[in-house]
């Protein structure tokens, strides 16, 4: 079977973080596994994303930043990622966890277009997703920034899940004022006072 990222050294994608291993790496993850987390989610997971996370199943990626044609509540010209789900339930984190996909569908009101992969430095005010709208259920997604501070519009990202990896780059590139590295703050409800939801605003 030819390998999706063969021209890439993904030995290097990962960043080294402690804090990223304990709260997002699970073990590699089984067809089992897979097969399971996918019949709850709804969704079969891109076979990108299942040849990245057999090489660390979850974790903050070294190059941590992807660029975009429009402003984000994060940026004029990009978004940043402090997290990929893992393909489990062990860890917080992961896309069957406690703050995984269906989490942030159900208690933050995110659209349900798809599944949450990607976490963001605002702590849930803003996601990267596999949106599945265009392919239906078992098609390849594309990849989409969805922002809750922007009254959860979504922003096109990348084609697919292969290109959206392809596609990040190190914050250093960008001109970025607030640059990110490090463990996001603790989770604020969706249900907080407007003033609480917004610590981050202030924060960056």
């Amino acid at each position: 079977m030819t390998s999706i990222f063969a021209d890439i050294d993904l030995s290097t994608f990962w960043a080294q973080s402690q804090w990223a291993d304990k709260e997002y790496v699970e073990d590699a993850p089984t067809q089992e596994m897979i097969r399971s987390v996918e019949e709850e989610l709804g969704y079969k997971l891109p076979a990108a994303y299942i040849e990245l996370m057999k090489t660390q199943n979850g974790g903050k990626p070294a190059n941590d930043s992807y660029r975009t044609n429009v402003r984000t509540s994060w940026s004029d010209d990009h978004v940043s990622v402090t997290g990929i789900k893992g393909i489990g339930r062990e860890k917080t984190w992961s896309l069957c966890g406690n703050l995984g996909s269906q989490q942030l569908i159900d208690e933050w009101g995110y659209p349900a277009i798809g599944v949450y992969f990607g976490d963001c430095p605002s702590a849930g005010h803003d996601m990267l997703c596999l949106d599945f709208r265009a392919c239906g259920p078992n098609g390849e997604p594309s990849v989409v920034h969805v922002d809750q501070e922007f009254d959860y519009k979504v922003t096109f990202l990348a084609e697919n899940f292969e290109a959206f990896v392809r596609g990040l780059e190190p914050c250093e590139v960008f001109d970025d004022d607030h640059a990110f590295d490090g463990a996001p703050k603790p989770m604020v409800s969706a249900e907080a006072p407007p003033m609480q939801r917004s610590w981050w605003r202030f924060w960056r």
